[in-house]
């Protein structure tokens, strides 16, 4: 079914939106989730939760994009579930693509401005844009999927070390690219 036919139904209240959604995004949504916590049941339990936050969020939000708008809720909700086990469990492959990036983005942990947000996403989409497609994919992939370098060498016919010395490059280029751009790191 199309997406657009798809948030339709959610408009509509139809229960069939769900059934839906999960026939066409349930694989995707939970590669995303099992990336962060790397359990099955936990990836589950967020997949589940994305399609309520769906449910909640449709009306009155059209997403332009289902896939993008489904794949931010289940990785926001699997970063939550990470946070709050993290004391119990660690995910190393998770702490150590998110420590990554801390050399290149600014810190947020105060929290940003909607109108600083909005100038990061956009500096963001910018640099992704201005990248070779195999060099997107692999940073996308370990940033914004946290795909283990070992999975993304082996699904993009790599080497590890190869996909390891292009996030390091790419990063390089990051911080540059919003240093350039008046984003303070």
């Amino acid at each position: 079914m199309e997406d657009n036919k798809i948030v339709e139904l959610y408009w509509e209240r139809s229960q069939t939106a769900i059934a839906e959604t999960q026939n066409k995004y349930g694989r995707y949504c939970h590669y995303i989730a099992y990336n962060i916590l790397y359990s099955n049941e936990d990836s589950e339990e967020c997949v589940n939760d994305t399609y309520l936050r769906a449910w909640d969020s449709m009306p009155p939000h059209r997403p332009e994009r289902l896939s993008a708008f489904l794949g931010k809720i289940t990785r926001n909700l699997a970063l939550d579930r990470y946070d709050r086990s993290r004391a119990q469990k660690r995910s190393s492959n998770v702490e150590v693509a998110l420590s990554e990036l801390e050399e290149c983005i600014p810190d947020v942990r105060g929290g940003l401005s909607v109108a600083d947000e909005i100038v990061l996403r956009d500096a963001t989409n910018g640099f992704l844009a201005s990248l070779p497609v195999r060099t997107r994919k692999v940073f996308v992939r370990r940033y914004w999927y946290l795909s283990t370098v070992k999975d993304i060498a082996c699904d993009l016919d790599m080497s590890e070390s190869n996909v390891k010395v292009l996030l390091l490059r790419t990063r390089q280029r990051f911080k540059s690219y919003l240093e350039k751009e008046g984003i303070v790191i």
